[in-house]
């Protein structure tokens, strides 16, 4: 029997959440897109600090609605660390500052979407190596053909060898969990630096206002009284009395950034860059990805030379920015080294008093401010 041939515009390997919602993306700009997923089911019960720029690109994807729980404001962010006494303090009155979902809650939206376009193909591994010369394969006596193959692999993925990565040494583990609390959380997010390493918490989305999710980010292997102990020590004034949820996920950190060496495919999400998650901004920088690609597309077909080459450009600059910014961060408030700590005084107090410097910052935790054009 001779085989059906499909042929499309682009190939979207790995269905997680920034791939899904490229496809989307690209959907809407009228072109023909298949994502390709090894797993149908995602059992991520983690939440995403949404700058304002993601959630209107969401928006406009037909992606932010339809929740079960209800996306939480973040109105106000609060920064402290051990060096300084006054706190730093960032609110936005025109608009919230940022906005806290639950993944899955949005990757579903995305995925059912792409269900009813016949866009998504599930429990399938696709062979990588062998796709990614030919820009085709096989699956159930059909052949699918493509013009262009974007890797949404995440970060732990095995890289092809057209791919240099870049890694920053790192012993730190990310622990992440939820917390009941007695008092309303206020629309507040905090961002400690304690000596053992940045504790962020930040509002869950929960109509009572008495639930939030944390992320420690540390060398030490943390026990669970050990991480309630912490919470309690730091938050007991704001949330009041906290009772910590059984189930802590943790995760190896490993910041890297990769670049394709040969042009001939792009990269989006974590398999492009992975961060520190002290900026809180690295899914972020996932959705900026695809509106990247996404603005090129008006410029440039599908097929160019010229479209990898200026997308895998620009997604450098501002990638290496932020790797290096939140590393070199990290490695200051570890060190507490005479240096670093006057280093870190002085930008903390140039924030505290410099009023331009305070409003690039909050821009840029909002996502309105852009670090490549």
């Amino acid at each position: 029997m001779k085989k059906k041939i499909h042929k499309y515009d682009f190939l979207i390997i790995g269905g997680g959440l920034i791939g899904s919602i490229a496809a989307v993306a690209l959907q809407q700009k009228n072109f023909k897109v298949l994502v390709i997923e090894k797993n149908s089911k995602s059992s991520d019960n983690r939440t995403l600090a949404v700058n304002s720029n993601s959630k209107s690109f969401l928006m406009n994807l037909g992606l932010w609605g339809n929740f079960k729980e209800k996306p939480e404001n973040i109105n106000k962010i609060v920064i402290q660390d051990y060096l300084n006494h006054e706190p730093l303090i960032f609110n936005n009155t025109q608009s919230p500052m940022g906005y806290v979902a639950y993944n899955q809650e949005i990757l579903s939206n995305a995925k059912n979407k792409l269900r009813k376009s016949n866009s998504l193909i599930e429990n399938f591994e696709v062979p990588l190596n062998k796709t990614l010369l030919s820009k085709k394969f096989d699956f159930k006596n059909n052949c699918y053909k493509f013009k262009k193959i974007i890797l949404c692999l995440g970060k732990n993925f095995d890289l092809p060898e057209s791919i240099n990565k870049i890694s920053f040494h790192s012993k730190h583990k990310s622990f992440v969990g939820f917390f009941d609390h007695s008092k309303n959380h206020n629309n507040i997010a905090y961002e400690f630096f304690t000596k053992n390493g940045p504790l962020a918490v930040l509002p869950a989305p929960k109509i009572n206002k008495k639930q939030s999710t944390f992320i420690f980010s540390t060398q030490k292997d943390l026990s669970k009284i050990e991480l309630d102990n912490l919470l309690k020590k730091s938050f007991k004034d704001t949330h009041g009395s906290i009772k910590l949820h059984t189930k802590i996920s943790n995760f190896n950190i490993y910041p890297h950034i990769s670049n394709v060496l040969n042009n001939n495919y792009i990269l989006m999400g974590d398999m492009l860059r992975s961060i520190h998650p002290v900026a809180g901004q690295g899914w972020n920088l996932g959705i900026k990805d695809i509106q990247t690609l996404c603005d090129l597309l008006n410029d440039y077909k599908v097929n160019d030379f010229q479209l990898d080459k200026i997308y895998n450009s620009k997604r450098l600059v501002e990638s290496s920015t932020y790797l290096g910014f939140t590393s070199a961060l990290n490695k200051m408030y570890e060190n507490e080294s005479p240096i670093s700590s006057l280093i870190i005084r002085s930008v903390y107090q140039t924030l505290l008093k410099v009023g331009f410097v305070r409003n690039s910052f909050i821009k840029q935790a909002m996502g309105e401010l852009n670090l490549v054009g």
